[in-house]
């Protein structure tokens, strides 16, 4: 009998993503007020998205070839 494996996809946070990782984003979680403002800033679903540095716990990250510096609260509500 063949046992088919699965992969666990892990979805965690933008904050534990290291610099210079291109990942895509999987969610954006927070209320909509939230979300839409992540989302006029083209943080949306399936864009491409890597963390370009971290200071003092804010990011600056870039996202649909523009670079936006965001806080930390921010980013993790950006799940990847």
């Amino acid at each position: 009998m063949n046992r088919v494996r699965k992969e666990r996809i892990a979805i965690i946070p933008l904050t534990l993503v290291d610099a210079g990782v291109p990942t895509t984003i999987k969610a954006i979680r927070g209320k909509d007020q939230t979300r839409r403002f992540l989302q006029n800033l083209g943080f949306v679903e399936g864009a491409s998205v890597s963390v370009v540095s971290s200071l003092a716990g804010n990011l600056i990250v870039s996202v649909k070839d523009t670079r936006v510096a965001i806080s930390q609260q921010m980013a993790a509500r950006i799940m990847v």
